[in-house]
Parts: structure tokens; C-alpha cells; sequence
């Protein structure tokens, strides 16, 4: 179902209030009308929003569940209502992996603020699939396409996955070796499922890592200071920070791919703050496939 800007603002002025009847004031409406507007968003969603109760409501899971997105669409709201001739304003939340958030979305923002010095970003790297369609996040960069109908996929580019290392490790290899022979840095717990590990551990028996962290970015200063290999996509952009590493010449067959997926809510994907963003990072992914296509020329 496709729920209104103006029945989630019915919503959220109930849930805010407490009641029907202190919403109903303040949103100048009758009580009744309020009410049967609310009855009937619960029927198209299949679910009740409130407990009613004598002395006012309270919330069911999914008007808990409903709650943030509301909230954020009237933070959207307040804000377009105050951009015009004052610019490009408000807050976008980008959802990254930790390497894609270090490596390619913290630098663009730089371009971004200086395009739109109003727009506040907020990135938000972690291990864990934010839920767009909570409001978790406008934006989100994932390494899988989206399956809910209500997610857009704005752009995809792919990029083979090669192991990385520093100059001074490259140096203490043998002529020849293999992958087995590698000290490999891979995630710690809780993350020790991820996909990377489970690529290793698909390729190598018995993988036992040199080092293991919860955090991308002492990995990869474990890895710029020798300490081991580490898997990553061979991206190519302006801002990569894979200067410090060489890829080692090991062929990890057809199947390893990378794939980094821009997703958003169709409910935000017009908003212009989040329009105005996805544009850098469609532009940013324009470029990394112009330079895999010249790599390959």
C-alpha cells in the first residue's frame, strides 16, 4: 500500500497527542472524521495503528513500526517548506558497507557541500542492512538488490574482488604462492559471518586469519602496515585509498564479483535533498565504469 503524506500526518499528530480528540483540536477536524480517516488507513494496511483505550491511545507494533517514517516525512516536510530562496537545506542519511562508506562517500562529500553547503550529511557505515522503508536511512549503498517493491534501484556497478596488500608484505612473499599461504585479515565477531569471510572460507580449507577486527578501518591499517591481505574490490575513483596497496595476481575465478547497489524508498527518491545527492554518487559510478571499461580496452 502507498500511504499519503496526509494520512501519516493524521498518524503521527494521534500518536503524537495521545488521543483522538487532542489531535482532532489541534489538526482541526471533527473527532469523528479523524477517526474514520484513521480506520481507514488500518483497513488498506490490514492492521490496527492504536490500542484505544478511555483515556486516550497507545500504539500497536506496526504503529510503532510506522512511527519513524512518518516522523522523518514531517522533517521533509518542514524543510521544503522553508527552501525556497534559501537554497538546497536539510539532512540526507547515506547507509553504507564500512569499506564503501570510508573509501568512496566520505570524500564525495566534500563535492556534495560544496554543491550544497545547506545539506547536513549523515553517513551511517555499519555491517547491519538498514530498513529504508522505516526510515532508517534515504540512501543506501548494499552489496545486494533491493526485493521490496517499494525500494528503487537508482544505479549498480560491479567491480572483480582482489586481494590487497602493502609494499613492505608484497616483499616478503615467496616467488610463488598460493592463497593458502597468505595471512589473511578477515572480521571478528559479531561480524564473522559476513560475506568476506565466507568467500575465505570458501576458498581456503580450514581458514584460520592472521588477524581479525570488528572495525574496516583497523583492518585496513593492519593491512597498509604489512600485517596481512586483505579482500576488496578493485574500484578505481577519484578519491580512492588504495594508493598505499598492490594487488596481489591471484585469480579468484568469474564469480568474484562485487556488486554495490543504490537504493532508495520510492516515498523519498523525489525529495530534491536526496534527488541532489544521488546524483554525485551516480556520477561517481559513471566514472568507476568508464575506468574498468578502459582497464579491460
Amino acid at each position: 500500500m502507498n500511504t499519503s503524506w496526509d494520512d501519516l500526518r493524521l498518524f503521527l499528530t494521534v500518536a503524537e497527542q495521545g488521543s483522538f480528540s487532542a489531535a482532532a483540536r489541534l489538526l482541526k477536524l471533527g473527532q469523528a472524521t479523524l477517526s474514520r480517516r484513521i480506520a481507514d488507513m488500518e483497513v488498506s494496511l490490514g492492521e490496527p495503528l492504536f490500542v484505544r483505550a478511555s483515556h486516550g491511545v497507545r500504539l500497536t507494533p506496526l504503529g510503532q513500526r510506522l512511527l519513524p517514517s512518518a516522523q522523518h516525512m514531517a522533517e521533509w516536510a518542514a524543510e521544503a517548506s522553508t527552501q525556497q530562496g534559501k537554497g538546497m537545506q536539510g539532512k540526507v542519511r547515506i547507509a553504507a558497507p564500512p569499506a564503501v562508506a570510508y573509501d568512496l562517500v566520505a570524500p564525495l562529500v566534500a563535492d556534495i557541500r560544496q554543491a550544497h553547503p545547506g545539506l547536513q550529511i549523515e553517513l551511517l557505515s555499519g555491517v547491519r542492512l538498514l530498513n529504508l522503508s522505516r526510515g532508517e536511512a534515504d540512501l543506501s549503498l548494499r552489496s545486494m538488490a533491493p526485493q521490496d517493491p517499494d525500494l528503487l534501484c537508482l544505479d549498480h556497478v560491479t567491480a572483480p574482488v582482489r586481494a590487497y596488500a602493502s609494499a613492505r608484505y608484497v616483499q616478503g612473499l615467496p616467488a610463488h604462492y598460493t592463497a593458502q599461504e597468505l595471512d589473511w585479515i578477515a572480521w571478528a565477531a559479531p561480524y564473522d559471518d559476513v560475506q568476506v569471510n565466507q568467500e575465505l572460507r570458501a576458498l581456503i580449507p580450514n581458514f584460520r586469519p592472521a588477524f581479525t577486527s570488528d572495525d574496516y578501518n583497523v583492518q585496513f591499517a593492519a593491512c597498509r602496515a604489512g600485517v596481512g591481505v586483505m579482500l576488496l574490490p578493485d574500484v578505481r575513483h577519484r578519491n580512492t585509498q588504495y594508493g598505499a596497496l598492490q594487488a596481489l595476481p591471484l585469480d579468484f575465478g568469474p564469480r568474484a564479483i562485487a556488486h554495490l547497489y543504490m537504493v532508495c524508498h520510492k516515498r523519498a527518491a523525489e525529495l530534491s535533498p536526496v534527488a541532489a545527492v544521488q546524483r554525485f554518487i551516480a556520477a561517481e559510478f559513471a566514472a568507476m565504469r568508464v575506468a574498468a571499461q578502459v582497464r579491460q580496452a
